[in-house]
């Protein structure tokens, strides 16, 4: 054991450090500084390097040195990304990021680093934070959905996230969507190699195809949202498929894992819309007479994530 004087000494070194948490997404990386009581010191976004993998690292890499330099202290560092480290090769897989798949990330980055890194699954970020002391604080069992570029997935049970064997709990978007209609059949091609995942239905890009597909009109699938809510026909029928596609997704999460609650991310659960007419369309689905579960938004918002990577540590 330490002397006393130097465990002293490292507690209030301890004490002056701060978490970082950097979520790299698709077409985004984040990065958020907390301080020991959680507050949010510093956070800042950048447009990820899309097909280049050693510009990703050197920009995570540069936006923890920068965020060390500005604050004048060192920082734990926890890592949010799609897909998951392979718990036999220690490389990644499952991520729309293609661009890190197969590759090592987790030690590319405690190299260029120079310290020990926690990394998981973006959505397992989420239901961190949110169980923490989010939407899901008083909640047994979690299930987090991420509706963004991709779709994702993360369970939380007594504020642990559940990552599971092969690293894979709570990827729900790889699953097919349940009790597809004619019309739906096949489904379209997902990058994983297979179709008609859920990702293929529910994510904001392929909201966003399908509309243009039906319409012949171009918009991304936060301004179909936004369209949907000002009275244009075309946006609001793609908004209604998109709940009904929704309600039948979760339903198979519910019949699975039960959960106490689920929590809405990513830039589509800004729809308030979903919290009112989802429930109601799942109830033909669930496997009970009543279906007794809160949908509710991210309580952090859309860095939700970003934070819960910080709380890795």
């Amino acid at each position: 054991m330490l002397p006393l004087r130097a465990r002293i000494l490292c507690a209030a070194v301890q004490s002056m450090m701060m978490r970082i948490g950097v979520d790299v997404g698709r077409t985004k990386i984040e990065i958020v500084a907390l301080d020991d009581d959680r507050s949010t010191l510093t956070r800042r976004r950048i447009a990820t390097p899309v097909t280049d993998y050693e510009a990703t690292l050197d920009a995570i890499a540069g936006l923890v040195r920068d965020v060390e330099s500005e604050a004048g202290r060192r920082a734990t560092v926890g890592i949010g990304t799609p897909g998951a480290i392979d718990a036999v090769t220690g490389l990644l897989k499952n991520s729309n990021s293609t661009v890190l798949n197969g590759k090592p990330l987790h030690r590319d980055l405690e190299a260029r680093l120079g310290r020990e890194l926690r990394l998981t699954n973006d959505a397992n970020c989420l239901a961190l934070s949110e169980a923490i002391d989010g939407a899901a604080k008083d909640a047994d069992v979690t299930f987090v959905a991420i509706l963004g570029t991709g779709v994702g997935g993360g369970i939380a049970v007594g504020r642990r996230v559940i990552t599971g064997r092969n690293k894979i709990a709570g990827e729900w978007g790889h699953n097919p969507l349940p009790w597809m209609t004619f019309d739906e059949l096949p489904g379209p091609q997902c990058y994983c190699g297979k179709r008609g995942c859920i990702e293929t239905f529910l994510s904001g890009p392929a909201l966003a195809a399908e509309f243009t597909s039906l319409t012949g009109r171009t918009m991304r699938g936060d301004e179909i949202a936004k369209a949907a809510e000002t009275g244009d026909v075309d946006a609001a029928a793609a908004i209604a498929r998109y709940e009904e596609r929704l309600a039948r997704a979760l339903t198979h999460v519910i019949n699975v894992v039960d959960p106490d609650v689920i929590v809405l991310g990513g830039g589509l659960s800004n729809m308030e819309r979903l919290y009112a007419n989802v429930p109601s369309l799942m109830q033909p689905y669930v496997f009970s007479e009543l279906v007794d579960l809160r949908i509710v938004p991210a309580m952090h918002g859309d860095s939700s994530g970003v934070r819960g990577a910080a709380l890795l540590w």
